[in-house]
């Protein structure tokens, strides 16, 4: 008996811490929680994946997250709370990547995984010469990040990966980008040159030098080419020549009338409904979220009533399933109205194409109108989330 009550003390001593570690977990949770909806609410751009473990009456954190704010602000939760912990949470990019945070894209499209394996679902697409930020590394893969922020893994066949210093030395040469649908850089000037690579609208190399026909140029990885001139232009001419309107747009988009449909694409090799806009955006100066769901949060609403009558040429389209008692709003398609007088819109579903919201168009889509949530104007509005490539130079 004398040995039983220290055992039943200790027992309950230790009840009761488990019990209160559980409490001071679940607030954790919550903490953790609405961190996660303020700085990182969608994980497409931001990680804060983080997790509550209780092990020898010590709080246990593991996980990661892209955002050193939301992290030092759940650290100062703990501290103020005289919580004992040990963090082991990874705050990306870490010492996986060591020192070479950053890469440029090295193939005329780099494909962009949701996960790091070859048979992951294709996310997104990357254009040669893209800067991208590195934060992490599992195999052959690497996490990255685009310019529109979009998170998600690449093999390192695609990318040259840099420090700072060699970064920033890419980011500020002068360089030449491709203007055409697709072509080829050449090993040399002459008519029958090997190619060293394709390479599609929006495609960005380093400028070494130039004559009457051709661009010298050179990849991340430095290999040099050429050019053909009259398929390319130096850089900041193209920037300062760009003069985005309306009737750029529809020309834009018109360029890209046939393009194959690609889940996950965005370059002239194929493309989905918002690689497509994303597309005619860039070329117009612009960048602008990757997927419909994100870019339906940007730009000026317009077009309230959904009558089309509140219109412009360039007005991004949006469809999918109208918000309900029990679900919310969902977003699965976009396009471009061209109007006309014809009731046109612009869009990739099957291939890039021409369709009508009037009954009476040959083109008449009756599927896209009768799930119509409404419209985004882009031109001429300020917002964070679309990057004018002019005021960035």
């Amino acid at each position: 008996m004398k040995l039983l009550i220290p055992f039943l003390f200790f027992f309950l001593i230790a009840l009761v811490s488990c019990k209160d570690n559980s409490k001071t977990i679940e607030e954790l949770q919550k903490i953790s929680s609405n961190l996660k909806k303020k700085y990182a609410p969608d994980k497409r751009v931001a990680l804060f994946d983080i997790q509550f473990q209780n092990k020898n009456d010590e709080i246990i954190l593991t996980g990661e997250t892209t955002s050193k704010k939301a992290f030092f602000i759940l650290i100062d939760s703990l501290e103020h709370k005289e919580i004992l912990f040990d963090s082991k949470v990874r705050v990306l990019p870490d010492s996986a990547v060591k020192d070479l945070k950053y890469a440029i894209a090295r193939n005329s499209v780099i494909n962009i995984r949701s996960k790091p394996k070859h048979s992951a679902e294709l996310g997104t697409q990357g254009l040669l010469g893209m800067p991208l930020k590195v934060l992490d590394k599992k195999g052959d893969f690497y996490r990255i990040q685009t310019p529109d922020n979009y998170i998600s893994w690449v093999d390192k066949g695609g990318i040259t990966r840099m420090n700072k210093a060699d970064f920033e030395n890419w980011n500020n040469h002068k360089k030449v980008i491709y203007t055409n649908t697709y072509g080829y850089v050449y090993a040399d000037k002459t008519e029958n040159s090997a190619i060293i690579s394709d390479i599609t609208s929006g495609g960005i190399l380093k400028y070494i030098s130039m004559d009457a026909q051709f661009y010298e140029v050179i990849y991340p990885d430095k290999r040099k080419g050429f050019l053909k001139r009259e398929e390319a232009l130096m850089y900041e001419s193209w920037l300062h020549k760009l003069n985005p309107s309306e009737e750029k747009i529809e020309s834009i988009a018109k360029s890209m009338d046939g393009f194959p449909y690609l889940w996950g694409g965005t370059s002239s090799k194929g493309m989905d409904c918002s690689g497509f806009t994303k597309m005619v955006y860039l070329m117009n100066g612009f960048i602008i979220p990757r997927d419909a769901s994100q870019q339906i949060n940007a730009g000026k609403t317009v077009d309230k009533n959904l009558d089309f009558s509140d219109l412009q040429k360039g007005d991004l389209l949006f469809f999918g399933a109208k918000a309900t008692e029990t679900k919310k709003q969902r977003v699965v398609h976009v396009g471009i109205w061209l109007g006309n007088g014809k009731q046109e819109f612009i869009h990739a579903s099957g291939n890039v194409h021409i369709s009508s919201m009037d009954e009476n168009h040959s083109l008449y889509d009756e599927f896209n109108k009768n799930r119509y949530l409404g419209s985004r104007r882009y031109l001429g509005v300020k917002d964070k989330m679309i990057i004018d490539l002019k005021k960035n130079q």
